[in-house]
């Protein structure tokens, strides 16, 4: 499924042909995805100017002029593609790769007055789109008990240890958990805590003192989390399995990987010399450097 970052990238791909566009007719090609669309969905959101384009955790958020917003999902296959009425079935981007071309998976198409259409396409059909009211988008199933923001201001050493103060769960099962900080997924927190040189066995607790108030540690990872996220949205996501850039292209942050999927290789720390190792935790894979990380 992808991952922040990857989500992040998909925004910023959508946000110049979606923001401030009328969106003039919708194709709904069936009547739903991974949960049944909202009734009358095309017909509601015919009309409707989109005045901003934003992401809560993995989700994307489309705020609509009549106090409404689309909520997008992109699951595990799920991925848009950007086009110009006017020119053609062109897909912007220099190095392209060709994704399903099957019109089976064309689900949902969004024909914009600006001349772009955004077309949804989902093999598995394991993304899904709600519409709800802005105001009530916090008590959304989908919203309700997610944790901070990693990317915002929310999220320092203090309040992360905030967070896993008393908390007996490994780091990385803390850290994975949704309720306290919001759309980290399995690949960023190995990133992460192998750059903050924190094991993912350590308890979770250890990182706030017996007064809750920031470790060294506490501070660093939350620092690194940032970092690590910045660094991949930068470089176009991770694009692992299905995921791609709403311009056809592939990220490249695979190719900048520390420690994930890379067991066995020399720990890119300097001067540790440890060698990378798998470990499954709650049955996921964990890359870490046992020697540094502690």
């Amino acid at each position: 499924m992808p991952e922040l970052p990857e989500v992040e990238t998909v925004r910023r791909g959508l946000e110049p042909a979606l923001q401030g566009a009328r969106i003039d007719r919708v194709e709904q090609r069936r009547p739903d995805l991974r949960f049944p669309l909202p009734e009358q969905f095309g017909e509601r959101l015919q009309g409707r100017t989109i005045t901003s384009l934003g992401r809560r955790a993995k989700y994307l958020l489309a705020d609509l002029d009549d106090g409404m917003t689309l909520i997008m999902h992109l699951g595990m296959s799920g991925s848009f593609r950007v086009e110009r009425d006017t020119s053609g079935a062109t897909t912007p981007g220099v190095f392209h790769h060709e994704r399903s071309a099957a019109a089976v998976h064309d689900h949902i198409v969004f024909h914009l007055s600006n001349g772009f259409t955004v077309t949804y396409n989902d093999p598995r059909r394991f993304g899904f789109m709600d519409l709800v009211a802005r105001a009530d988008l916090a008590e959304h199933a989908s919203f309700k008990g997610l944790g901070m923001e990693p990317l915002g201001n929310e999220l320092s050493g203090d309040s992360l240890a905030a967070l896993l103060k008393g908390r007996k769960t490994p780091l990385k099962a803390a850290l994975l958990d949704q309720g306290l900080v919001a759309g980290l997924g399995n690949i960023y927190v190995c990133e992460a805590l192998n750059m903050a040189r924190l094991s993912p066995k350590r308890i979770a607790g250890t990182l706030a003192r017996k007064s809750g108030a920031a470790t060294a540690a506490s501070v660093r990872l939350a620092d690194d989390i940032k970092a690590v996220l910045k660094d991949a949205i930068r470089a176009g996501g991770s694009s692992l399995r299905d995921h791609k850039l709403t311009d056809g292209s592939l990220g490249y942050f695979q190719h900048h990987f520390r420690v994930y999927d890379r067991e066995g290789e020399p720990c890119p720390t300097p001067g540790c010399g440890g060698i990378v190792k798998r470990i499954v935790q709650s049955g996921r894979s964990t890359f870490y450097c046992p020697k540094c990380q502690k």
